[in-house]
């Protein structure tokens, strides 16, 4: 090898390490936490507060579980039910209504169109927060306040799926497979279902499991929504232990317990539809 190859070879070596030094250094940043978890999650009280946490002793993991099940008269298992509603439910919907709605946008024509999905674009910057207490005051004039419809409703309409929608029909729907339907006789709503739906089937996946991450997560309005505890999802319901925590410490473990189940559903569904949501990422990236 000559010293011009050489000379050049150097700064590609120096790049590509340097790139995989930021990527082990952004894995074990993500990975560090779920790992202190998942040690956390086997210790007793007493050992959650001593130096020893990567130790092989005081483990105590089936009695964690065991009580957390057991705590406040089984209050988890309840919020871990009303999470699943929440998430699995209203993203399965809200995944239907989005990729609908974008699929309208991309593929008729009516008044007002281009202004009616710069709208769309507009909310998807309007952080949730925001909208928590007019979502309240709306949910007060009709009565739903401290019910299941008032987190649940909200949860089923989101600008991003929207957005997400049309780039997805305009990736995967042709608008010959369309005309095609329509030539059959076809009426617009055996098209959208019968064909239409079937090719969305990726972007569908992916819309979904935005919406279900989104949903899972979801604190503030869970918190500014309900005060029966029976209606809490986890989210609420460990916050609420973990703030009680600091008066009464047995509830530091069944925490970290329940933080750790937290995160199973999440991962699971990542696990098993990451092959639709890959190639739904790529959507309209190649025509």
């Amino acid at each position: 090898m000559s010293a011009t190859d050489s000379s050049l070879l150097r700064p590609r070596l120096l790049g590509r390490a340097t790139v995989n030094a930021v990527v082990a250094i952004s894995v074990l940043y993500t990975l560090l936490p779920v790992l202190w978890l998942v040690l956390a999650a086997t210790k007793t009280r007493d050992a959650l507060f001593s130096s020893d946490l990567l130790s092989l002793g005081d483990f105590s993991f089936g009695q964690n579980l065991t009580d957390l099940f057991a705590m406040d008269g089984g209050l988890y298992g309840r919020w871990y039910v009303n999470s699943l509603l929440y998430a699995v439910l209203g993203a399965a919907v809200g995944a239907l209504v989005s990729v609908a709605c974008g699929y309208a946008f991309d593929k008729y024509r009516f008044r007002h169109k281009e202004k009616l999905f710069g709208l769309v674009l507009a909310a998807v910057m309007v952080p949730q927060t925001v909208l928590a207490l007019p979502l309240y005051l709306m949910a007060s004039e009709a009565g739903l306040v401290n019910t299941f419809w008032a987190v649940f409703i909200p949860v089923l309409f989101n600008p991003f799926g929207v957005y997400l929608g049309r780039i997805f029909a305009r990736g995967y729907v042709p608008d010959e497979v369309l005309e095609a339907a329509r030539v059959d006789g076809a009426g617009e709503l055996t098209t959208y279902v019968r064909v239409a739906l079937r090719m969305l089937g990726p972007g569908l996946i992916t819309v979904f499991l935005f919406q279900l991450t989104a949903i899972w997560n979801n604190f503030f309005l869970p918190m500014v929504m309900l005060s029966d505890q029976d209606l809490y999802p986890v989210s609420l319901g460990l916050y609420q232990w973990n703030s009680a925590a600091s008066v009464s410490p047995e509830y530091y473990p069944v925490v970290i317990m329940g933080s750790l189940l937290a995160v199973l559903p999440l991962i699971l569904a990542f696990v098993l539809l990451q092959r639709f949501w890959r190639s739904g990422l790529t959507a309209g990236a190649v025509k």
